[in-house]
């Protein structure tokens, strides 16, 4: 069992940056890859980035450029750091856990809001 804490969402202006955590506890960290999605009122959830246990990222192509995954495992942490910021990239941003082996675990944060004005 793994549970995910999401902080640093907030207000940002358009051009700005955030930066978000999520801490794991609960289980071995080491080996999910970890990743960051999000949701905007209406529209479905979406993948943003996400990294695997051996530091392999993968970025949606609207962020790409714009937006870094890194992992701290010694911390059982992830972090998202958003920089130039857009009114779209407003929305709740979600902490993911996955692991597919013989087993498959996947495990979700609460949340955390962001939002773009402009």
């Amino acid at each position: 069992q793994v549970q995910l804490v999401e902080s640093g969402g907030g207000l940002v202006q358009a051009g700005g940056s955030l930066r978000l955590s999520c801490a794991a506890s609960g289980s071995i960290f080491n080996i999910y890859t970890m990743g960051w999605y999000r949701q905007a009122p209406g529209n479905e959830r979406e993948l943003v980035a996400t990294i695997t246990s051996g530091g392999t990222t993968n970025y949606a192509d609207f962020v790409k450029g714009r937006f870094t995954i890194s992992r701290d495992d010694s911390k059982k942490s992830v972090f998202l750091q958003m920089n130039s910021l857009k009114p779209e990239d407003t929305a709740v941003y979600y902490c993911n856990a996955n692991y597919r082996g013989t087993n498959y675990f996947n495990y979700w944060g609460q949340g955390t809001q962001v939002t773009v004005s402009s």
